[in-house]
């Protein structure tokens, strides 16, 4: 019986140590560099903040440049300042000209260059946040695509520039790999680690000023309504209380003349 209960906490044992790793596995494979927008309404601005990890077992991460589209430029760029870390706006020519608002733009910011002191940079099982003020956000639809280049201390870049896949957050649903990658992947699934997608995310409809204002009105009769049930509620607990207090003082005048009438 003993040597059973033995084999049996060994097996135990073993398997959380064995679903442990493969948590830690998956872990790592998932810390991507990722882009979460404030807001994505069209024509609005938005603070974009890049979640950046370490994912070196040697190295320290101590340069970041993101890459802001071309196409559908962001007249307005402003970075957050962050201790330890030096940030630069990169502002050029556009491929071509683009049409906002009327204007015509030539030139843009096209890229955010943070570079960090020895003191700052990220270290293992670490990760930094950074955070860009931008505007204003093209048209519905439009998947904003925010590649990234993470440096390391040992020299090597890790690029975050592939089409998004399935099941990544803010990914477009029309954004996908090439044929190419896509056929790599179906074939040798050991290399889905070696993905590295785009911070990315899709900018929504402009919400509208008067759907906003009809919804408000309609929230407050609900108010009431609860305000008015809780009122009821709470009278009938009342009545039901006072009737109950009635019919225990009764009882207990009954039980009183009876006391007194047996001892008569």
């Amino acid at each position: 019986m003993n040597t059973s209960i033995r084999r049996t906490l060994k097996t135990a044992a073993a398997a959380s140590l064995t679903a442990g790793l493969l948590a830690a596995g998956a872990a790592a494979a998932s810390a991507h560099v990722t882009v979460d927008p404030s807001a994505t309404a069209e024509g609005g601005f938005t603070k974009l903040t890049f979640s950046v990890p370490n994912e070196s077992g040697t190295a320290k991460t101590n340069r970041l440049e993101v890459k802001l589209p071309t196409d559908t430029p962001l007249t307005s760029v402003s970075v957050k300042p962050m201790d330890g870390w030096k940030a630069q706006v990169v502002t050029t020519t556009l491929p071509r000209p683009v049409e906002i608002a009327g204007a015509t733009v030539t030139k843009a910011p096209t890229s955010v260059i943070w570079t960090a002191d020895a003191a700052h940079q990220i270290g293992q099982n670490e990760f930094q946040t950074f955070t860009l003020s931008v505007g204003r956000l093209p048209a519905a639809g439009t998947t904003m695509m925010l590649p990234a280049a993470q440096g390391y201390t040992d020299g090597t870049t890790v690029n975050w520039a592939d089409a998004a896949e399935g099941g990544h957050d803010h990914a477009s649903a029309t954004s996908s790999a090439s044929p190419s990658a896509a056929s790599s992947a179906a074939s040798a699934p050991a290399e889905a680690e070696e993905h590295h997608p785009a911070p990315s995310f899709v900018v929504t409809a402009a919400e509208s000023a008067e759907g906003s204002a009809s919804a408000t009105p309609d929230a407050a009769p609900a108010g009431s309504a609860s305000e008015g049930t809780d009122s009821n509620d709470g009278q009938v607990v009342g009545w039901i209380g006072l009737v109950a207090g009635l019919l225990g003082l009764a009882a207990g005048a009954t039980a009183l003349a009876r006391t007194r009438a047996v001892k008569k």
